[in-house]
């Protein structure tokens, strides 16, 4: 993959909207490469140097249809807080189980695709249970997913249907947020 922006899709291509559909497993050589190279950029674009000389915009995840490929596929790289990070290459992801209480990042959702600011808080479910296989582990894995993690694996899921996270947004309400739900700073 190269690493020039301009090869992501912008909310204002309607490519982003179309549905995705799955991958056949196992992968072929093209799709593993593929998905190989969207955990690349995405690892890239967190490294400063690299993002700086690229001309990349910081990611936690990217899915296939934002590089016009309407395949179920998704890679994230998720840091914590001691520094280490949860990185995923996942094919056919879906989510399986869902809370019923809901998280919200505090100031909002951004995304490769789109480069206009949406200001509000995007309702997510504060837990997640997601079934999919991983590339890097060679198989099916089930994901138990909370807080940042679930967020961003919700994210990148909801680009399989062609929805964007601020299709997602109260229009009436954008910074309202559910009774007893979870604020992740």
């Amino acid at each position: 993959m190269s690493y020039i922006y301009k090869d992501i899709i912008q909310d204002s291509d309607t490519v982003i909207r179309k549905k995705s559909v799955n991958v056949e497993l196992p992968l072929n050589a093209e799709d593993k490469q593929l998905l190989m190279d969207m955990l690349q950029y995405v690892r890239d674009s967190q490294d400063n140097e690299l993002a700086e000389q690229n001309g990349l915009r910081p990611a936690v995840g990217i899915a296939a249809i934002q590089l016009g490929i309407p395949k179920k596929m998704l890679a994230v790289v998720v840091p914590d807080e001691e520094g280490n990070s949860q990185e995923f290459a996942l094919a056919n992801a879906r989510i399986v189980s869902e809370s019923v209480q809901l998280s919200y990042l505090k100031n909002g959702e951004g995304c490769l695709s789109v480069e206009k600011e949406h200001q509000g808080l995007v309702p997510r479910h504060a837990r997640i249970t997601v079934k999919a296989y991983d590339l890097l582990q060679d198989k099916e894995i089930t994901i138990k997913a909370s807080d940042y993690l679930a967020i961003v694996l919700q994210h990148e899921i909801d680009h399989f249907s062609g929805t964007l996270f601020y299709d997602r947004i109260n229009q009436n309400d954008p910074w309202h947020a559910e009774k007893d739900s979870i604020i992740i700073e």
